[in-house]
């Protein structure tokens, strides 16, 4: 692999700059060797301060000599994004992108460029506590393919999958996952204020009792329907709760949430782009 690669992202948002913090933390490349490209030139000097990188409002000029070009836009941008840059992107560069629906077949006709991975992280990520699934095109090469595994790596635990499917039903998990873990934290939080606590006694027995019981769930190996009849006594105050939850329906709206995201992902991947690339 490559000391030092030229790393050029393009959209420079809380994702963009989460990125650019973990690999600097990991070391994958320089300051000086990343690219962050932004309509808003404010927003690309402000990363320019804080992490060394160098400021770009022209998107063709960031990736002039990329190694990595990282597309990290809103998914509604990413048409004017091809515009620019159809058949501009290096030939030997490798396109590593986090647009939410993008598949690998409308990243590769729109750029004109066939070593493309497509990425799913979740906001964790903003941490290095993410996860990310990822899937790759046949033609990114192998010291590509570990280039962004250390890209990757450096905003938590990576899946590397075999089909690109996973990456629609893994936005649904876990790239949406977070937003329904601070919902349900929302309404615990709010249930305690209720109940009569501080507003900031509420949040951190909710918060330590989310991170205490995922601990748990790691450190214990077992389903979590197990450890859920461990802490229900016949009669008690959680078999008292869970039946409520029951029948509000609470599992099956989770389990249609999930689905509602997983058909929202694919329908923004739809577009005017044929067969999909060889993997």
């Amino acid at each position: 692999m490559k000391d030092n690669p030229v790393i050029a992202i393009i959209g420079s948002g809380v994702m963009a700059e989460a990125m650019i913090a973990g690999i600097l933390r990991q070391k994958v490349t320089t300051g000086n060797h990343i690219n962050a490209a932004d309509v808003r030139g404010e927003r690309v000097e402000e990363l320019q301060e804080q992490y060394g990188v160098v400021p770009f409002t022209d998107n063709l000029e960031a990736v002039r000599n990329a190694d990595v070009v990282i597309l990290s836009t809103k998914p509604q941008r990413i048409e004017s994004v091809y515009s620019v840059l159809k058949g501009k992107i290096p030939e030997g560069a490798v396109v590593l992108s986090i647009v939410a629906g993008a598949s690998i077949t409308a990243i590769t006709n729109g750029l004109d460029h066939k070593a493309v991975i497509r990425a799913m992280p979740n906001t964790p990520a903003q941490i290095g506590e993410g996860i990310t699934v990822w899937a790759a095109s046949r033609a990114v090469r192998e010291d590509q393919i570990e280039l962004a595994r250390n890209i990757l790596t450096a905003l938590g635990q990576e899946v590397l999958a075999d089909e690109e499917e996973y990456l629609d039903m893994a936005t649904a998990l876990s790239g949406t996952g977070p937003a329904y873990v601070f919902l349900f934290m929302e309404a615990m939080i709010d249930a305690g204020v209720h109940l009569g606590f501080p507003r900031r006694i509420s949040e951190q027995l909710v918060a330590q009792t989310l991170r205490g019981s995922v601990d748990f769930f790691l450190g214990a190996k077992s389903h979590p329907a197990a450890l859920r009849n461990q802490v229900t006594s016949p009669g008690g105050t959680s078999a008292e709760a869970l039946y409520y939850l029951e029948k509000a329906g609470f599992r099956t709206a989770i389990s249609r949430a999930v689905w509602a995201a997983y058909e929202k992902s694919k329908a923004l991947g739809k577009g005017k782009n044929g067969e999909a690339p060889e993997k």
